[in-house]
């Protein structure tokens, strides 16, 4: 163990590894590593190194441990014995049992568990290297590796530690701030802010604690960004992205079908007015025809039928009763009155 920092933050507000208050360690993500899993997830947070593996569902044994109306979630939370400088002697202790189960509770309000009732799915995290915030890495790479196996999940978990040193508060502590701060505060939650799993080593005031909560929830915010972008790069697209897409070549087509509507119909209406203009004028040539028979004038035999055949095509209805004078008068004779007819002027003397 390294000796103690005189001072963990500097003057200009940086910390040991230059990083401020409120920033995370680098983080690289990869998934699938392991053929022989159902899902994995390799981690690389600063210097932890931590390794995801799920397996299952699968069937129960013994089946006195199956639940019968969800599937049970097993989580393993181990420390390799050269992940730290001084080997740690193999296999379970106090420590991995105790963050094994609080780990493994953190993910009860996200996996859909009553689709495999009698099942385990089973969640293995091993730790290669450890640096601080273990726990809060292996969170992270199992969230992974549960999608990467294709287990329902309400939604994504993410997990951030907060500690104080030199009487500050500080986000995702490194190694000599665990190992010299005064306080520790791990956290989980879901992307709707939900707590999933608080624990705290040291003594931080009520203050402090939700100064804390939030900054933990900041620091989830950029962990939620890298796992998405994890997830794109395996699976691609999402399904909002998707559905967005086919929304917007929907409302293309839609738009471009009501544009053919608009034109069918101004065609339509366009023919109407032409039709109806074409009406009018074989109308108005029809009237002016009558109103001349009618005055008296003469029309030949051809014309009297082009001029019946049109009314009749326009009205629907036989004009042939219609007396339409024929032949041609002389000029000047503006009376049509058979001979030894008297004149109304007359009948009018003879009245008198």
């Amino acid at each position: 163990m390294s000796d103690k920092p005189e001072k963990f933050i500097d003057e200009n507000g940086l910390r040991l590894d230059g990083r401020r208050v409120d920033e995370i360690r680098p983080m690289t993500v990869e998934m699938g590593v392991l053929s022989r899993a159902d899902g994995s997830c390799y981690l690389e947070w600063g210097n932890n190194k931590v390794l995801a593996a799920v397996y299952g569902p699968r069937e129960l044994h013994p089946r006195r441990l199956q639940r019968p109306s969800e599937a049970l979630v097993r989580y393993r939370y181990n420390m390799a014995a050269f992940s730290v400088e001084d080997r740690i002697r193999p296999g379970p202790s106090r420590r991995s049992t105790e963050i094994s189960k609080v780990s493994g509770e953190a993910f009860e309000p996200v996996v859909m568990k009553q689709f495999y009732p009698g099942a385990v799915i089973d969640v293995f995290a091993e730790v290669l290297q450890a640096d601080a915030g273990t726990r809060t890495a292996a969170i992270n790479a199992a969230t992974l590796a549960l999608v990467d196996a294709g287990i329902p999940m309400k939604g994504l978990v993410a997990s951030c530690a907060v500690g104080k040193v030199d009487g500050q508060l500080v986000l995702d502590l490194n190694k000599p701030e665990d190992n010299y701060g005064d306080a520790d505060l791990p956290i989980a939650m879901t992307e709707d802010g939900e707590i999933t799993l608080l624990q705290m080593d040291g003594n931080l005031t009520a203050d402090e604690i939700a100064k804390g909560i939030e900054m933990a929830r900041k620091g989830c915010e950029q962990i939620f960004a890298i796992q998405k972008e994890a997830l794109l790069s395996k699976f691609g697209t999402t399904d909002e992205e998707e559905l967005l897409k086919e929304a917007e070549l929907q409302a293309e087509v839609a738009t471009s079908e009501d544009e053919t509507e608009d034109v069918e119909v101004v065609s339509e209406v366009v023919s109407e007015v032409a039709l109806e203009d074409e009406d009018d004028e074989l109308k108005d040539e029809v009237d002016e025809d009558l109103e001349l028979q009618d005055e008296g004038e003469a029309f030949t035999d051809d014309e009297v039928e082009d001029t019946s055949d049109e009314a009749e095509d326009l009205f629907g209805e036989d004009v042939s009763e219609f007396e339409i004078n024929e032949g041609t008068e002389s000029e000047g004779d503006s009376s049509s009155e058979p001979e030894g007819a008297e004149s109304d002027e007359d009948e009018g003397e003879k009245n008198e």
